[in-house]
């Protein structure tokens, strides 16, 4: 009674294993037939374009630059001597004429006192000399006195008549040696801290007392390389640069906060010569800074605005990859076909490249799923300048129908 459940469970794997033994049959037959399983096309792979447009482009640059001073003037003692005291407030913002330190003047008031009493002295001695000179001339006229009493009279006149001039002129000086003590701003500006203290002793070694700097106008120093200038001259010389009329680039200022300054500028100098040190050429603007916000030795950057590249060919910067031979981009061209371009591109501008070679207005560029993309492979279009294809899913249907 126990042998026959086995028997059955036996007999019920015998259609199983029948089976399987003709499916195993029919596959060595095809083997054995020398057939293969046919392969299937790969499906056309999506992408977006963007067709690409020739047009003027206004350029801009920015440089790291300092600003700097337009007039930085070292207030300096012309006559030694002790400072008095400094009257105006380190670092504040000072007038023309305004009065920035005092000097002892009594060394120099009693100059100018002995000056005067000298040239009051040498006009007693004139008036003296002339009386006696007209006196001498008629006597001399009548042979009443001898011609060399009339060459003293004269000589003494003219002595005390230059004596006098001497005077004149030891009484300005000491006039202005007293001026000079009284130390003022020959500009408007913002003052620097004081170089001595009050009570020193003032003498050419130690004659620097401060500095005003003028704050308007500003000048904005930046550098342009070797490389950059040559590459501007060729850009201009071959079309691809066109500068304004009067070659006045404009100058826009970033402050450090990243705003941007209210006041533009224009460039006022260039440098002829190169500066073998940085490799550089300097480059000077010049801009209005009325309220003073702009301070020297400041670090801002300057934006050079003005310049237009015309008939410019920009792409997308994904759209541009680059390989052993330099850079290149996918374009479909009009069998709908893949075809690899070389490039050469030029300068970034904002987030896509100029394109110097290898494109011209009309071709269509792959932006969007190029990494995929072979040498003449099918695609699928799903975007053209960003705008969706209606019949998009439709289309790949049919290129996927048609792969196969």
């Amino acid at each position: 009674m126990a042998e026959a459940p086995v028997r059955a469970t036996a007999m019920s794997d015998t259609p199983r294993r029948t089976a399987l033994i003709a499916i195993l049959a029919g596959l060595a037959l095809l083997a054995g037939c020398g057939k293969e399983v046919p392969k299937l096309a790969p499906p056309p792979l999506e992408v977006s374009i963007l067709t690409v447009k020739a047009r003027d482009v206004d350029l801009s640059r920015e440089y790291i630059a300092q600003t700097q001073s337009s007039q930085a003037v070292n207030i300096q003692a012309r006559v030694s001597g002790f400072l008095d005291k400094r009257v105006y407030t380190e670092g504040s913002v000072v007038k023309a004429g305004q009065v920035l330190f005092r000097m002892d003047q009594k060394p120099f008031q009693a100059q100018l006192d002995a000056a005067n009493a000298a040239l009051q002295r040498n006009q007693a001695a004139l008036q003296v000399a002339t009386a006696n000179l007209n006196r001498t001339k008629p006597l001399a006229a009548k042979n009443a006195l001898s011609q060399k009493d009339l060459d003293d009279a004269q000589g003494q006149y003219e002595q005390s008549a230059a004596a006098v001039e001497q005077s004149k002129a030891q009484v300005e000086s000491a006039k202005l040696d007293l001026s000079y003590t009284v130390i003022t701003s020959p500009v408007n500006g913002v003052s620097s801290y004081a170089a001595v203290a009050d009570g020193t002793y003032l003498s050419p070694q130690n004659a620097q007392l401060t500095t005003v700097s003028v704050l308007t106008p500003m000048w904005v120093n930046f550098s342009l390389s070797e490389n950059e200038y040559l590459r501007i001259q060729n850009d201009v010389r071959d079309g691809r640069l066109k500068l304004p009329a009067d070659r006045e680039m404009t100058v826009e200022i970033v402050q450090p906060d990243g705003s941007l300054f209210p006041f533009t500028g224009k460039i006022t100098f260039a440098d002829p010569n190169y500066n073998a040190q940085t490799g550089t050429f300097l480059i000077r603007a010049t801009v209005d800074n009325p309220k003073g916000v702009l301070r020297p030795n400041q670090y801002v950057r300057a934006r050079l605005k003005g310049a237009v590249r015309p008939n410019a060919i920009l792409v997308p910067q994904r759209a541009v990859q680059q390989g052993a031979k330099g850079h290149f981009a996918w374009v479909v061209n009009k069998d709908g076909k893949a075809e690899l371009r070389p490039l050469v591109v030029g300068d970034w501008y904002g987030d896509s490249w100029f394109v110097s070679e290898g494109l011209v207005a009309g071709d269509r560029v792959v932006v969007d799923g190029g990494q995929r993309l072979s040498p003449g492979a099918t695609v699928v279009i799903a975007q053209v300048d960003g705008v969706p294809q209606p019949g998009f899913a439709a289309s790949a249907a049919s290129a996927a129908s048609a792969a196969r």
